[in-house]
């Protein structure tokens, strides 16, 4: 009973997660005198593919897709790869200052980033870089790395001194341990790591928003707040750009699931 009752409890959470995209997906295949007559929690009585289309054209989501998608994925790349570097100095090189450095990190982790604007501007204004994706990768990469820095540090203070051991006695440098032991070993962390990192700023608005004026450079979220704040939406066109706004982050999420399970697994065996 008690099974049962777990399994029921599951189901209803489930259930209310899910409910709000199914009516997104209700309402994007609608047309606008469908909704008026029938209201936002009918069933669609025709699938139609209008609102999406029209969406896709009047933003160019073609090109906002792929900005997005250059954007997160260098970020989740450089990200990872950064937050190792420190960690395995931190975590495994036991550096001088180790405390500070990661006290350093954590309170990099709490500083708001509306605070932190106005020197990113003016600092971009000066190095030519303002309204350019590139801006935005680099600050994203050093705010998520400050993330990545202090939770790998924990993971690799705890990592086997064995495997450490055996590979110095194999003749293996610093480099050669961390890319042929601890990064392979570390690998379903780094997996974890790098899909929150891609998702995380996949969703970013702020940031963006001040940085990337063009519309050639603009990204999903950028686009759909934009959108809709210019120009005068049904509500039908409004589900379908929120649709089409998640729906990537959603399918990179289901294809790297079992990827963060393991890792998560991995990190709680450990």
């Amino acid at each position: 009973m008690r099974r049962w009752f777990v399994l029921g409890a599951l189901l209803a959470v489930v259930l209310l997660v899910l409910a709000p995209f199914a009516l997104i997906l209700a309402n994007a295949v609608k047309t606008p005198q469908d909704y008026a007559a029938n209201g936002p929690l009918a069933l669609p009585a025709d699938i139609s593919f209008a609102s999406l289309k029209a969406f896709w054209i009047r933003a160019d989501f073609g090109r906002t897709l792929a900005n997005s998608a250059v954007i997160s994925a260098s970020v989740a790349v450089l990200g990872v790869g950064f937050s190792l570097l420190n960690a395995y100095a931190l975590g495994i090189g036991r550096v001088r200052g180790r405390r500070w450095f990661l006290a350093a990190f954590l309170v990099a982790n709490l500083v708001p980033q509306e605070s932190l604007i106005y020197p990113l501007y003016h600092i971009a204004t000066r190095v030519d870089l303002y309204d350019s994706q590139l801006a935005v990768i680099i600050i994203f990469t050093a705010i998520q790395s400050a993330f990545g820095t202090f939770l790998l540090s924990a993971v690799l203070a705890q990592f086997p001194p064995e495997l450490l051991d055996a590979a110095a006695i194999d003749g293996a440098g610093r480099l050669r341990t961390l890319a042929r032991v601890v990064a392979p070993v570390s690998r379903p962390t780094l997996a974890v790591l790098f899909t929150f990192f891609f998702i995380w700023t996949w969703n970013e608005l702020f940031i963006p928003l001040i940085f990337l004026v063009s519309n050639s450079n603009q990204t999903v979220p950028l686009a759909l707040a934009l959108l809709q704040g210019e120009h005068d939406l049904d509500a039908t066109a409004t589900s379908a750009s929120a649709l089409l706004g998640i729906l990537p982050a959603v399918l990179f999420f289901l294809v790297f699931q079992r990827t963060l399970t393991r890792g998560v697994a991995a990190g709680a065996v450990k």
